[in-house]
């Protein structure tokens, strides 16, 4: 679910806040560093939930309507299409996905019911759902393209929620299309007979991505007046008050993992933090972050200090 370009970023966020020198005690932030990457999955179970709650409110509705004292034919005999659909039951009968909930605590729909009730009623007046509910049977197939595309098109743009998810943690906002791109590709990937750990994907793609967030963080913290020292070097004619402070930390980390990390290729380093630069910091930042690498890596190759391992990491 995490990958390695979002693990970069909750390092440079961390790095960011870090008001220490490099000889300080970083242990709280480094801590915070995976408080925060672990929390991305409580995002993940509080969204992937919020379709259970979806399907919890449209049964009550449907049980309302056929208690109503002057209930029509429609009501005494309504279309059941939405609440019997297929993928949502897979979803509901999933013990591993409910054991998960439960472990993580993730009980905020049943406090927060308002919100339900807003995606309940954009989904009840959309055409996706009139569409769908002109018949009152359905296969598989339909039923999942149904689910995927109320997620695609209501749940994930949704203001309010996102003013909700803002609310509740402000590091989820990064985290946000990450985890919406994960609960789709799930969606997409899902079949009848799905197994139980479908819907509890592991945090972390690789076991060693873990380690390299924390090994990114402190390396770079580690190795801070060195780091200055060769950005300093490639920018002379630069004020360094003209510098954004995002740009500084994402120099330090890229050189850190040109001189510290010899399996990942030049080329995906500088990549990285290019597109990073693009959606964290100003306009000319990438070009500005791109000349400086440029240079370091053209010196490095040339004075034999570049320490890549492997085919093809130049």
């Amino acid at each position: 679910m995490l990958n390695r370009r979002h693990i970069r970023v909750k390092v440079m966020q961390t790095l960011y806040a870090y008001k220490g020198g490099e000889s300080d005690d970083f242990s709280k932030d480094q801590k915070f560093l995976l408080f925060s990457i672990n929390n991305m999955y409580n995002l993940y179970l509080l969204l992937i939930s919020l379709l259970l709650e979806v399907k919890k409110r449209a049964d009550v509705d449907l049980q309302k309507k056929q208690k109503k004292h002057l209930a029509t034919k429609e009501d005494k005999d309504p279309n059941k299409k939405f609440v019997n659909n297929q993928l949502l039951k897979v979803l509901a009968d999933n013990l591993r996905l409910k054991d998960h909930l439960d472990l993580y605590k993730i009980n905020n729909w049943e406090l927060d019911t308002e919100y339900i009730e807003i995606i309940f009623k954009d989904i009840l007046n959309s055409d996706i759902y009139k569409e769908y509910m002109q018949t009152r049977v359905s296969d598989f197939k339909e039923d999942k393209a149904f689910v995927i595309d109320i997620y695609k098109e209501i749940i994930a743009p949704n203001d309010k929620l996102y003013d909700y998810i803002e609310d509740k943690n402000l590091t989820w906002l990064d985290d946000l299309p990450t985890v919406n791109t994960t609960i789709l590709k799930l969606l997409r990937k899902v079949k009848q007979t799905t197994d139980e750990t479908h819907f509890t994907p592991k945090l972390f793609k690789e076991e060693e991505d873990k380690q390299f967030a924390i090994d990114l963080f402190k390396k770079t913290l580690l190795n801070r007046s060195a780091l200055n020292t060769e950005i300093d070097k490639k920018t002379k004619n630069w004020d360094a008050e003209r510098i954004a402070d995002i740009d500084y930390i994402l120099l330090q980390m890229a050189i850190n993992e040109l001189q510290n990390f010899p399996s990942i290729p030049v080329k995906v380093t500088i990549n990285e933090y290019l597109e990073i630069a693009k959606e964290y910091s100003t306009p000319k930042s990438s070009i500005f972050i791109n000349g400086i690498l440029d240079k370091l890596v053209k010196e490095y190759t040339a004075n034999g200090t570049l320490n890549k391992i492997g085919r093809g990491l130049m």
